[in-house]
């Protein structure tokens, strides 16, 4: 599901609750950072290791351990980017060379509404309008976890560029569903503070894509290369 939501450029890997990825052995400086966590925990931060270090492999990397650097942002090899999630029974990692995308984020959620009292601390007023009309066209999908896991992909995707936090009413999105087929669609997100210089340009949209399978939902942000500026005749 993931890797439908990306550019061919990147390698995603998944793994649902019965892959063997669920057992992968951890690195001693990965088994550090989960040596107190109940065992739910240790399985998820094992699995979605296990989906980087493919990843990995795919790019032709050696498979390595992946640590929590600042605020938690997982610490990739020179020369790569990417993100992880997790939600329950299901976990994916996606990696790109530095070369073909500058940022990317990615976020599964369980597809079901949020706890109640989240959306009011978590969404713009627009963003609410917008979900009521959402949800009185299209009730089957559940639009506030939808909204949220695009709103940490954001997140994934911004951090890596600024080093800084990003609140939750910095970002006004907006998703825009598909026409036909099974739910999914594309996002835009307008950052509402001083956005991230890219290739010397300041960059205030994010852009990327969604989607609810088989009970998860799923977004993706990308923050491209600029395009070359053509060359003078």
């Amino acid at each position: 599901m993931i890797e439908e939501l990306l550019p061919e450029s990147v390698v995603a890997v998944e793994a649902h609750a019965d892959d063997p990825l669920w057992e992968t052995p951890l690195y001693p400086a990965e088994e550090a950072l989960v040596a107190r966590a109940v065992a739910k925990r240790r399985r998820e931060f094992a699995a979605v290791r296990g989906c980087a270090r493919r990843a990995m492999e795919k790019l032709g990397v050696p498979p390595q351990a992946v640590v929590s650097g600042e605020r938690g942002a997982p610490r990739w090899p020179d020369g790569i980017v990417g993100s992880m999630t997790h939600c329950d029974g299901y976990c994916a990692a996606a990696l790109v060379r530095a070369a073909d995308l500058v940022s990317l984020g990615i976020d599964a959620e369980p597809h079901g509404p949020l706890p109640e009292g989240v959306g009011p601390s978590v969404f713009l007023p627009a963003e609410s309008v917008r979900l009521a009309r959402m949800a009185a066209r299209r009730p089957e999908v559940h639009w506030d976890r939808l909204l949220f896991s695009a709103k940490e992909s954001v997140y994934k995707a911004w951090f890596p560029l600024t080093r800084k936090w990003l609140d939750f009413s910095e970002a006004d999105i907006t998703l825009h569903p598909d026409p036909e087929g099974a739910p999914g669609g594309t996002l835009s997100a307008r950052l509402l503070v001083p956005g991230p210089l890219v290739g010397g340009e300041r960059l205030q949209v994010f852009e990327g894509r969604w989607a609810v399978r088989n009970g998860v939902v799923a977004t993706s942000v990308v923050v491209p290369h600029p395009a070359a500026a053509p060359a003078d005749l």
